[in-house]
């Protein structure tokens, strides 16, 4: 009788937050088929069995979430108590968790930014202004650098992106982003496709994209060289 009574007071403790699925303790207890007065009493009894195990669980319980560094939420330390042969249900973990104040924080997703400035000065235009439209085919286009993981490390992907078709025109992989990762993608771009002269070429301000030996290779092309901030997305000035 005692398991069902404990299993209607978790699912009431996990459900307070829940107030649209959450069934009423008269419910459950039909639903269980025992008494109302009776679950109520054994809720009162002041050092029950129960009581004296739940007590013992937030031992086991703090344990593991300290372990974690705050880290874990219920389902882990679920996972602990039951390496460690102690039985309970998942549910009751987070009732006892949120009863102990303990609430996980999850780290956030390390990243990085490929955006780094040199800290020099370069007085470059910025000739879309927002602007990533285009009458033709060939007369404006945008450069990024993205990267990818792999089970051989990080590759990294430079595009070239014609603004009136939206489609990549050019592109270029290596297991860097220097400034000759960017060259080759905007050399194919020229190579594969009709631009148009003194075409557009825009990108953010990272140091890569307003090299000196960027800017040669722009020139080489005819084309016109145009960044926005730093760390703005290619397609969001």
């Amino acid at each position: 009788m005692s398991d069902k009574f404990e299993f209607i007071d978790v699912e009431h403790a996990a459900n307070t937050t829940n107030t649209e699925s959450a069934l009423s303790i008269v419910r459950m207890c039909a639903l269980m088929e025992v008494s109302r007065s009776g679950f109520y009493e054994w809720r009162e009894r002041p050092a029950s069995a129960t009581a004296e195990r739940r007590e013992n669980l937030k031992l086991y319980i703090t344990k593991s979430f300290d372990d974690s560094d705050g880290t874990y939420g219920y389902r882990r330390v679920h996972a602990d108590l039951a390496d460690w042969g102690v039985p309970c249900g998942p549910e009751l973990v987070r009732s006892l968790l949120r009863e102990l104040g303990l609430e996980s924080c999850q780290p956030k997703p390390w990243r990085f930014s490929l955006t780094e400035n040199d800290g020099q000065e370069h007085h470059i235009p910025d000739l879309v202004q927002r602007d990533f439209t285009a009458g033709a085919p060939g007369q404006k286009m945008v450069g990024d650098i993205t990267y990818i993981p792999t089970w051989e490390g990080w590759v990294y992907l430079a595009t070239v992106i014609d603004c009136y078709t939206k489609a990549v025109v050019g592109w270029a992989m290596d297991d860097n982003y220097k400034t000759p990762l960017i060259e080759q993608a905007i050399e194919m771009a020229a190579r594969n496709h009709s631009l148009t002269d003194q075409a557009i070429f825009h990108s953010d301000r990272g140091s890569n994209y307003t090299s000196s030996q960027f800017a040669k290779a722009l020139k080489e092309l005819r084309l016109r060289q145009s960044v926005g901030r730093t760390g703005i997305s290619l397609l969001t000035g």
